[in-house]
């Protein structure tokens, strides 16, 4: 049995099944079995503070954690569009690397009016090379878009972003008096009538509710009108309802209230301030005293960068991931984590804080918001020991579960959990869906 200690979480118990990981210069496969036995391990408390028996033992299986990381599903004769936007990318500029981070059409918008260049690949480098990459990056987030250049380590920890990162606990709670809606939890079901307002996009947040959502939680994913993620859909919609709502609408902030009124958890990844200019905070507690709120942002909730857009490939730029990467590979370019394990690691951490959350509610009967970052999970990761030279190479046939999953686009195999609790076994009750497929209202 692991019993490990992590900020935020207390003693996390649970065992491990040993398996292959990614090859990295950082533990990306711990960090992805330590964030799933966090989800595990509260889980076991909840089930135990609940009364529904004694606590479960609990196994994250580190094969599966590790693939988990990379994605669930595996299309049958049909494919997934590709994740990246065709400029996004690394690219060298005067005095090093930068990232542009251009999925989000906006954001390309952005990138494109700063360098005065065509959408191509070609163009764009050409342009980038004429820049020294601290000012471009600057000119790209003051335009509306998303750039990072490439740190060292040493950089990041002299940053005054960094700085401010390091000094914010992995999670921080903000209490207030209440207690949770009897949400009819069973032992094998402990988040059944769990209603969550799901306000996420790619990827943490998203990650937070599917792994809710397969303990039972009623997940209600509301995007705008105009939204459009195709490449993470099929992954990450996996056993919730999917509707859209235009907030800049008197109608629709008026549906999105009585959504809030209704819930008992509201996840998003909103920048510090973004939600509150929609809906204040002193309105959302007088229509649901007693939410529990688990919130994201990518660069920390102090210093200089708290409300700076970013996304995982981002931050491993900023924080001196791609560089230690590039030395330990022997490259002369940025080498990224294998997979996207801040977005992953810190989406666990965040169904992980919304359980204890429950639990703490039941025991002290206080709810709260949690705060947290991809920065921080990548100090997170960081202070794990060592590399790793195994090299897992992708899923194999004996990984998936042998249901087949029906979505909309067509047949798919899905991985199978990684999180293991006795007698309340991981599962989906719907296929991934849709953005937009249903009515924005529980059930």
């Amino acid at each position: 049995m692991a019993k490990v200690e992590i900020s935020d979480f207390g003693r996390l118990e649970f065992d491990v099944s040993a398996g292959a990981s990614w090859r990295s210069c950082f533990a990306v496969s711990e960090l992805a079995v330590l964030s799933m036995g966090a989800v595990g391990s509260a889980v076991a408390d909840l089930i135990a503070a609940l009364g529904l028996g004694s606590r479960p033992t609990v196994t994250v299986d580190q094969r599966l954690a590790s693939l988990w990381f990379q994605g669930s599903i595996q299309p049958q004769r049909w494919t997934i569009p590709p994740l990246w936007d065709a400029v996004a990318g690394d690219y060298p500029a005067q005095d090093g690397w930068i990232r542009l981070h251009t999925n989000a059409p906006h954001h390309r918008v952005a990138a494109l009016s700063v360098l005065e260049c065509r959408p191509e690949k070609d163009a764009v480098a050409e342009a980038v090379r004429g820049w020294a990459k601290d000012a471009l990056e600057k000119e790209v987030v003051a335009a509306g878009g998303a750039a990072a250049a490439m740190r060292s380590r040493a950089d990041w920890v002299a940053h005054p972003q960094g700085q401010a990162v390091a000094g914010e606990p992995l999670v921080r709670w903000a209490r207030r008096s209440g207690e949770c809606r009897d949400w009819q939890p069973t032992n094998d079901r402990p988040l059944a009538g769990l209603r969550v307002l799901d306000l996420t996009r790619v990827l943490a947040g998203a990650i937070s509710t599917r792994a809710l959502a397969g303990f039972g939680a009623d997940v209600l994913r509301v995007d705008p009108p105009d939204w459009q993620e195709p490449g993470v859909v099929p992954d990450v919609t996996l056993g919730k309802r999917c509707s859209r709502l235009d907030l800049k609408s008197a109608e629709g902030l008026s549906r999105f209230e009585t959504l809030i009124a209704g819930a008992d958890v509201l996840v998003h990844g909103y920048r510090p301030g973004a939600l509150d200019s929609i809906l204040s905070p002193a309105r959302r507690a007088a229509l649901a005293p007693n939410l529990i709120e688990v919130c994201l942002d990518a660069y920390g909730w102090t210093g200089p960068w708290a409300g700076r857009r970013g996304f995982d490939s981002l931050v491993q730029m900023s924080s001196g991931i791609a560089e230690a990467g590039s030395r330990w590979a022997g490259t002369d370019r940025p080498h990224p984590l294998p997979v996207q394990a801040l977005d992953h690691a810190t989406g666990y951490l965040m169904a992980a804080s919304v359980i204890t959350g429950l639990k703490h509610a039941l025991a002290q009967r206080e709810v709260g918001t949690a705060h947290l970052s991809l920065a921080r999970t990548a100090e997170l990761l960081v202070s794990l020991d060592g590399a790793s030279s195994a090299d897992l190479t992708g899923p194999v046939e004996a990984d998936f579960s042998d249901q087949i999953e029906h979505t909309p686009w067509g047949p798919a195999n899905r991985l199978r959990p990684a999180i293991h609790v006795t007698d309340t076994p991981m599962r989906w009750d719907r296929p991934a869906s849709n953005l937009g497929s249903v009515d924005p209202a529980w059930d």
